[in-house]
């Protein structure tokens, strides 16, 4: 399927791999609404305590989910956000010592896309409280010797900090894609980022240099797509934007044929979009002037070269309800349990 984004994450393993797996899957609409939160509660009761600091609610809807990658978790955990003041504080006596690297998000009032928090981080083993209302969180844990011999605390510049955040996203949006052969590929390019990021030696440089690409390319793209009706988008304003020289922009966007051509299929893939939606009568050369494409005729070879078809047979397949199938999400097996995770990884180091 066409979806018109280049890949910024791993490269996507061929011939039939199996794809991999969410391993946990839980929600609390399992029990009653009373008990909702003490289900939560008993989720990460190994790992860490959550308390309720806003007064009792009626209910606590909840869902957890978690993918295995080697020697790290990587969970998902969806949660009410506004009003429901959270408490949460590391174990008395902990059962684990993983490093938790932690990507909050909170959903606009008026819904959409998560709002990204800062990056935040600890040592399982070591006396930490954090208190919340975001809507959700990111989580990766690591085993204490994953990447760097640190003591209890990691000392990130905040620059590196947003950096590591932009790369849990980056592999979370990744995980559909992605194949139980990835798995090996996603430890080694995590552990070289994050030794870049704690300790940014010329060589952790130059070792994580396929991750730290992949974070400048999702944040270009992100760049690109908020400004793609501006005429002035040049190679030199993202340049300037991302902080990076003109010929690593263009060495990071060769396999999608340049940086300028990327940027034009961007416009061509919104033209399309547009041409497709049957309540927007405009002309054609409207359409497209308004995505940058001043001259008709040539607006409509390059339409035809890149997608096989013209602006006007595009406008009737999409009027007809001829569409892309949109992208499914893989579900997991429900069977196993986040501390159930780091417990066979911890158990798994000490043999």
């Amino acid at each position: 399927m066409d979806t018109g984004v280049i890949s910024t994450s791993l490269p996507i393993t061929s011939f039939a791999a199996p794809p991999l797996r969410c391993v946990v899957d839980v929600d609390t609409s399992e029990a009653p609404p009373a008990e909702q939160f003490d289900l939560f509660q008993s989720w990460h009761a190994d790992i860490v305590d959550v308390e309720l600091l806003s007064g009792e609610f009626s209910s606590f809807a909840a869902r957890e989910r978690a993918w295995q990658l080697g020697d790290l978790v990587l969970a998902s955990v969806e949660y009410p956000g506004t009003g429901y003041h959270r408490r949460w504080s590391s174990k008395k006596h902990p059962v684990f010592d993983h490093w938790l690297l932690c990507v909050p998000q909170t959903i606009p009032p008026g819904g959409g896309r998560p709002r990204t928090g800062q990056l935040r981080w600890h040592c399982l083993a070591a006396p930490h409280q954090d208190e919340s209302e975001d809507d959700g969180v990111l989580c990766l844990f690591l085993p204490r010797d994953f990447a760097f011999s640190q003591p209890l605390t990691l000392d990130i510049r905040p620059e590196m900090a947003a950096f590591v955040s932009d790369y849990i996203l980056l592999l979370y949006h990744s995980l559909p894609d992605r194949t139980e052969n990835d798995v090996a590929y996603i430890g080694a390019a995590t552990a070289s980022l994050l030794a870049a990021c704690v300790s940014p030696s010329r060589n952790h440089i130059f070792e994580a240099q396929e991750p730290i690409d992949a974070v400048i390319m999702s944040r270009a793209n992100k760049f690109i797509s908020a400004r793609l009706a501006d005429r002035n988008l040049t190679p030199e304003k993202l340049c300037q934007e991302l902080g990076i020289s003109r010929s690593r922009l263009y060495r990071i966007f060769e396999p999608a044929g340049g940086i300028s051509h990327y940027i034009r299929r961007q416009r061509l893939l919104k033209t399309r979009d547009v041409l497709g939606d049957s309540t927007d009568g405009r002309p054609i050369s409207s359409i497209a002037e308004e995505w940058g494409f001043v001259d008709p005729s040539t607006y409509s070879r390059t339409f035809r070269r890149e997608f096989g078809i013209s602006p006007k047979e595009a406008r009737e397949a999409g009027w007809l309800g001829i569409k892309h199938a949109p992208l499914s999400e893989r579900q997991g097996d429900s069977g196993s349990s986040l501390s159930g995770l780091l417990a066979n990884n911890y158990l798994g180091r000490q043999l």
